[in-house]
């Protein structure tokens, strides 16, 4: 074969070797953007929010068909979503159901999360539970002690936590932090898990609530949402 039939066949080869990457690449960003999971095997779906999505669009929420809402509320021992409270009260002269989030902090006493949590979170029974996400390792704090005793201070949370909502917590957790403490086989309490596109197995049981995809378009304004689907 000739060296001109030669470079022509490679040129080829590599234009389709191109165009097959394009199409990939298009393909996983139609899916970050549109990819839900069936409305058949998850009648239940709805969104987590924060300051990061900025205030609450009920119009656009209802035309995502978010049939409920959890809030990012408060963080460590004094963080909060500045918008928090905007966002509650926006939900609260609506139908659709909606809950706090926690992010805890292994490096904080449960005490003082506690004490954060319950002043920005109100006792109110129409509140769905409480979520405690859970993505810090206590490897962070530089403390041995700290992480030793991780699990006794996450139960003294949970319990402060539960005593105030009057309902069990549910538990965020990511894998890698599962990984590291496996915290879900020792702590019996309703999962929230993580993953794009494929369902969690992280946990070693059965999960409740199941972060799908973290950049969903919504139909209504074109902004991305953190998609959250119920297994019943």
């Amino acid at each position: 074969m000739g060296k001109k039939k030669k470079s022509v066949l490679r040129f080829w080869i590599e234009a389709l070797l191109f165009l097959a990457l394009v199409a990939v690449g298009v393909a996983i960003w139609w899916q970050t953007k549109n990819w839900a999971p069936a409305r058949a095997d998850y009648p239940v779906q709805g969104v987590v929010m924060g300051e990061g999505e900025g205030p609450v669009d009920v119009s656009a929420l209802r035309t995502a068909r978010a049939d409920f809402v959890y809030l990012e509320a408060s963080s460590g021992a004094d963080g909060r979503d500045a918008i928090f409270g905007r966002n509650l009260a926006a939900l609260g002269e609506t139908d659709i159901p909606h809950g706090a989030v926690h992010a805890y902090d292994p490096c904080i006493p449960a005490e003082e999360q506690a004490a954060n949590f319950v002043t920005i979170v109100p006792r109110d029974s129409s509140l769905m539970p409480p979520v405690i996400s859970l993505s810090k390792p206590a490897s962070e704090c530089g403390d041995p002690v700290l992480e030793a005793a991780l699990e006794s201070e996450l139960t003294t949370f949970i319990n402060q936590v539960e005593g105030h909502a009057g309902q069990p917590v549910v538990l965020k957790i990511t894998e890698a932090f599962e990984r590291q403490y496996g915290i879900a086989t020792r702590i019996e309490r309703n999962l929230w898990l993580e993953k794009d596109w494929l369902e969690p197995d992280y946990a070693g049981r059965p999960w409740t609530l199941w972060t799908a995809n973290t950049r969903l378009t919504n139909p209504a304004n074109g902004e991305p949402m953190r998609w959250v689907v119920v297994q019943n």
